[in-house]
């Protein structure tokens, strides 16, 4: 019997094992990034409400909470809130949000089950790197079928992270994948009107691990070819079994590409980001009353998301909305110099002068746009007389080519401490905590206020 994808990657996270260590610089930013967001977004609405909706009480931790869940509560509370301001990580290549899955999942069961630091290290590499290379099979295809890459592929993604943490034999592990693909979900339909349920994705998907997990310890069992089979996860979700499998299993186990996640400079959509950029560097050179009109060229798998219905997204009926909406985070780039959290309130999105320079961005398809495998940016003006000024940027800067320092990531993890209402004092003690958290087993008690 051919061996299955599921059990071709069983055998890749034993090598992982051998050697995480390649990952524990990515864990850790992913650590403080994800620690950073939690708290930032912790006061909201939303998050509010994911706490209060959730039953069950535990001994894991919700960071900036005073009350502690089981493990699939905290995975959910603290996956919603990282991914919650669209400030997370993302992945060039994808594009998804490992580290709002993963790390929560993984720090979650760390204290139901107790585990070692490194046993949690490898939980986080497994994890990342599986969803990481699971957006790169069938690319851009879970989008166009109306499905978030982070909700479907994120499910899979946290269940082999939280069996690799938690040290499963090969069946197990099978069996874990399994279960979670009847566990995937997600669609895209909050686009229409802003609603929130694309914050709840990572949440969702990291719970669902857990419990995929829980499942097949107990010795359920699940389907051995969850990804590839015939009514399998890519068959359901971006209508193909034909992948490029090579992309999941190449190295495997070896070559850690999660370690080149992307850290956001701006809390929007990763493809906005690039663009954001442009806008700021012509703000420096141009008067924004003297524009007339701005076109940007943009990849078309980006269209639906960001660009389109164009009149909507030129007056994004709320601040979520405002997210996902190329016009609006350009006008904000030029005129605010910004576009981080401050600049995606409900009174900030409806200033007149954000309002009347969205309404005069619009786009061009560029057939030759490199994307999903780079983030690029371009915006071109047209100004009162007559002159036309542009700007490219070829990549998103927290990428890749562009990476944030460690002292970038720890500058934003303080910035969305202070947003979020943490003393400075109690922020130092997270980063302190961070710096050695995989060395023993994983507490996050003290964080819980």
């Amino acid at each position: 019997m051919t061996e299955s994808i599921s059990e071709r990657l069983a055998d890749g996270v034993e090598r992982a094992r051998r050697e995480p260590k390649g990952f524990r610089v990515a864990a850790e930013k992913l650590l403080i990034d994800v620690a950073g967001l939690c708290v930032a977004a912790r006061k909201t609405d939303y998050v509010r409400a994911a706490l209060s909706a959730w039953e069950s009480d535990g001994r894991c931790t919700a960071i900036g909470h005073a009350r502690a869940l089981d493990s699939a509560g905290a995975a959910f509370v603290n996956g919603t809130a990282t991914h919650g301001e669209d400030f997370d990580d993302t992945f060039e290549g994808g594009p998804v949000h490992a580290g709002a899955v993963i790390v929560p999942a993984v720090l979650a069961i760390a204290e139901r089950e107790n585990i070692s630091g490194k046993d949690a290290l490898v939980g986080i590499a497994v994890g990342a790197e599986v969803m990481c290379r699971a957006s790169m099979v069938a690319p851009k295809r879970i989008h166009k079928a109306g499905f978030h890459p982070t909700a479907v592929l994120g499910a899979i993604a946290a269940a082999a992270g939280v069996a690799a943490a938690l040290n499963f034999r090969k069946a197990d592990f099978v069996n874990t994948l399994g279960i979670a693909g009847s566990m995937a979900s997600g669609i895209i339909e909050y686009l229409a009107e802003g609603a929130w349920t694309k914050r709840m994705h990572p949440g969702w998907a990291a719970q669902s691990g857990i419990r995929a997990a829980d499942l097949a310890r107990a010795g359920f069992v699940g389907p051995r070819t969850v990804l590839e089979g015939t009514h399998g996860l890519y068959h359901g979700f971006a209508h193909t079994t034909e992948g490029d499998w090579g992309k999941l299993l190449d190295g495997f186990g070896e070559r850690w590409l999660a370690a080149s996640i992307a850290f956001k400079p701006y809390a929007c959509g990763t493809m906005t980001q690039p663009y954001v950029d442009c806008a700021r560097r012509l703000a420096a050179r141009i008067r924004v009353e003297d524009i007339v009109e701005v076109v940007c060229e943009a990849a078309e798998g980006t269209v639906h998301r960001l660009w389109e219905p164009l009149a909507d997204k030129q007056r994004p009926p709320n601040a979520y909305a405002a997210k996902f909406s190329q016009p609006y985070c350009i006008a904000a780039g030029f005129i605010l110099g910004h576009a981080g959290l401050e600049a995606f309130t409900e009174e900030r999105v409806r200033e007149a002068p954000l309002r009347a320079l969205a309404g005069k961005v619009r786009y061009e398809i560029d057939p030759d746009n490199p994307y999903p495998d780079q983030f690029t940016g371009h915006v071109r003006v047209k100004l009162k007389n007559g002159t036309t000024v542009e700007e490219r940027q070829d990549h998103m800067r927290g990428g890749a080519q562009d990476p944030l320092s460690r002292a970038d990531l720890e500058e934003k993890f303080r910035l969305n401490c202070a947003y979020g209402g943490w003393s400075a004092v109690q922020g130092e003690r997270f980063l302190g905590f961070a710096r050695t958290a995989f060395d023993s087993k994983i507490d996050l008690s003290p964080f819980r206020s």
